[in-house]
């Protein structure tokens, strides 16, 4: 039987009231520029497609709204002088080569149609590395915000998503990635890396499952309020 986000809650010795909830649904690269209509990488838009991402994530994004819970989006983006963007890796000297690679301020650097993008919604861009957390805000708005557990949706789990789930466990946050909100290419390398890595930083469970759990825990907080 799949370990729910109850189950993460509990073993923190958290309530399971609305207003204790201290987790955030957190989505990786969900743009129109890496995995949507506009994608540099249209084996991993094809995947993404395949697996349901976009309406899985949009979903949880949806619910969470709902249930007051934070939904916060890390994107990526570059200045057309590539100021603040370092070339180390062999992945950026490739895609920085285009000069319109999500570009900022372009519809390349927009999230995906799917996830509804609300204004109690939080952006953070960043323009270096491939993981989230170094030299953004996203830990401190976190913190500010309660956050203890993350919900993790998006790509890759090539690199991206393995390495938010990594930088949460290493700064204390519990993680818990939604299964089929998450994609790597090919297909089948993004589902050995769940079952031989990123199960062992966290917990692996459906959107479904993910979604009862939520409205579960959110009718209780509700009752006790």
């Amino acid at each position: 039987m799949a370990v729910l986000l109850q189950d993460v809650l509990k073993a923190q010795g958290r309530s399971n009231k609305l207003s204790a909830l201290p987790c955030a649904v957190v989505t990786m690269e969900l743009q129109r520029g890496v995995m949507g209509d506009l994608a540099s990488f249209p084996d991993l838009a094809a995947v993404a497609k395949s697996v349901g991402v976009p309406e899985h994530a949009g979903e949880l994004a949806a619910l969470a709204r709902e249930l007051h819970i934070p939904v916060v989006h890390c994107t990526a983006e570059f200045r057309s002088d590539r100021a603040g963007t370092l070339t180390n890796t062999p992945l950026h000297t490739t895609l920085l080569r285009n000069p319109a690679h999500l570009l900022e301020e372009t519809p390349a650097t927009e999230l995906i149609p799917e996830l509804r993008l609300s204004p109690a919604d939080i952006v953070l861009p960043r323009r270096h590395g491939v993981s989230p957390f170094t030299g953004t805000n996203l830990d401190a708005t976190l913190r500010n915000l309660g956050v203890q557990t993350l919900i993790v949706t998006g790509v890759s789990l090539n690199i991206g998503v393995i390495g938010l789930c990594i930088e949460a466990v290493n700064l204390g946050y519990s993680v818990v990635i939604a299964t089929d909100a998450v994609c790597g290419v090919p297909l089948d390398f993004g589902q050995e890396i769940l079952t031989h890595s990123l199960r062992l930083l966290a917990i692996l469970a459906t959107t479904a499952e993910l979604l009862v759990a939520l409205r579960s825990e959110g009718a209780s907080g509700q009752d006790n309020l």
